[in-house]
């Protein structure tokens, strides 16, 4: 399969929008699927880059808007968005984030093409303040046309049911992956002292991943000299937490990291015993996801489609309050120090059983952070993510081609019938382009990938390599005749 992902979030960008498009095109890659990126030019980075193992990315000059997405023209790019996609012969065009402006342009004109169209949702929507209205009538309009989606939990699946109106049975759940091979325990990075105990944060500072109830928690913990906060990430409401801080004369047991490049993320997550999460909106939340990965205890606020991500023997819920979650990091404060307890009376005795299952360790606090890393990658792994979103692949290249006609129905059962007269006019240009600009007259793009041939390491081109979260990123100029 000849396959586009879509999306104006992406390298180098970090986000867990930006990890799963680059870790499922790597598995297809693998699999022997053709892959390329369409995404907007950061900074400098324009024109065509190859990434690891081939992946071709085309960050086209189209000038940023608003938080990283582009200005929703719907017209003004189809020129270039109809070259690239006759140019790499694709066939299905996968868009990613209700947030894209450029996926759903990118997944309108594939439609237009004849081509097919799948959408995975990342997030949770409202439906009642006037961003979220607007957000989700424009998901509706873009989606009336749309082979398949892929949301990342079934709360997620209702969520986009609801605000989007798709069938359910048009939709399927596909949860994100980690790379459990990469995030791996290392105990010998935790303190070697019986006492102290650290709880990790890794998360952008905003009002959405409540960082206000962290803000309430902190002074609870003033009493426990013995618990310190590793806190990653950065964002608005980082001033409130530093006035936190200050405020309870807690410098020493606070440590604000700032923003954090994803690659150092393990090195933080393996500091800690206990991972800390107090979001108030999440589809799927990787965060917990890579913090059970490296072994730590769980501690998350119960909202969205979280209840659904671990299971609970490696997980302590809370409500979205203060009291809750300080009840429930109480908990696993306890849990941790028991446990260290009793490891350090079986090692002043003597034993050396300290990883021996015993009738106390049957429950939670008995789980060893290796258990726990195991536990993820038999539950997410990207094989699986691949495997499942090639079913939906499949799914959606059996469908008939829908004509221009069932186009503009599915379009008006949205209720904005103006949006009938841009499809109308997309149209238009495509059928001027054909004339303009013959099909016959696009150069086409080899199918194979010669990143991936046995012979390409004795006669590649010299590259300029950057590095990118433990990978290597090649840069191509491309040659066009």
């Amino acid at each position: 399969m000849k396959i586009c992902m879509a999306s104006d979030f992406f390298y180098p960008n970090m986000g867990g929008v930006e990890e799963h498009i680059f870790n499922l095109s790597q598995c297809l890659l693998a699999r022997g699927h053709k892959v390329i990126v369409i995404t907007h030019s950061y900074g400098d980075r324009k024109g065509v880059r190859y990434m690891t193992n081939g992946l071709k990315v085309y960050y086209i000059p189209i000038r940023v808007f608003y938080n990283q997405v582009v200005l929703p023209t719907m017209i003004c790019n189809i020129p270039l968005l109809r070259y690239i996609l006759l140019r790499e012969q694709i066939e299905i065009v996968h868009g990613h984030s209700a947030f894209s402006t450029l996926a759903h342009e990118t997944m309108n004109v594939a439609k237009l093409l004849g081509l097919k169209s799948v959408f995975t949702d990342h997030s949770l929507f409202g439906f009642a303040d006037l961003s979220a209205v607007v957000t989700n009538k424009f998901l509706e309009i873009s989606l009336a046309n749309c082979n398949h989606c892929i949301c990342v939990s079934h709360t997620g699946k209702e969520n986009t049911v609801l605000r989007a109106k798709v069938l359910r049975d048009k939709v399927s759940v596909i949860p994100n992956a980690v790379d459990t091979a990469y995030f791996t325990p290392n105990p010998c990075r935790r303190p070697n002292d019986d006492e102290t105990i650290n709880v990790v944060v890794v998360s952008r500072l905003v009002y959405r991943k409540g960082v206000d109830l962290l803000a309430g928690i902190i002074p609870k913990l003033k009493h426990l000299p013995n618990v310190h906060f590793i806190i990653g990430g950065d964002g608005p409401k980082r001033t409130l937490l530093e006035e936190v801080r200050e405020r309870n004369n807690m410098q020493d047991r606070v440590v604000m990291l700032g923003a954090l490049e994803h690659a150092k993320v393990r090195d933080v997550l393996v500091q800690g015993h206990i991972f800390l999460n107090t979001s108030l909106t999440e589809a799927y939340c990787m965060a917990i996801v890579e913090a059970a990965a490296c072994g730590l205890q769980v501690v998350s606020t119960k909202v969205g489609g979280i209840p659904e991500v671990l299971p609970s023997n490696i997980m302590i819920l809370t409500e979205p309050t203060v009291e809750s979650v300080y009840r429930g990091l109480r908990e696993a404060i306890e849990r941790e120090m028991e446990k260290k307890q009793i490891t350090s009376r079986r090692y002043m005795n003597g034993s050396i059983d300290g990883l021996v299952a015993t009738p106390a360790r049957t429950s939670y606090k008995g789980l060893c952070a290796f258990e726990r890393n195991q536990i993820v990658a038999n539950l997410y792994n990207w094989n699986n993510v691949t495997e499942r979103t090639e079913k939906v692949y499949r799914t959606a290249l059996r469908e008939t081609p829908a004509t221009l006609e069932l186009m503009m129905k599915n379009v008006l059962k949205s209720g904005v019938w103006p949006f009938v007269l841009v499809i109308s006019l997309c149209h238009l240009i495509l059928r001027f382009l054909d004339w303009f600009v013959p099909r016959k007259h696009i150069d086409v793009c080899v199918a194979d990938n010669p990143f991936l041939s046995p012979g390409y390491e004795r006669q590649r081109p010299s590259t300029n390599t950057v590095g990118l979260t433990g990978t290597t990123v090649r840069r191509k100029r491309e040659k066009f005749s």
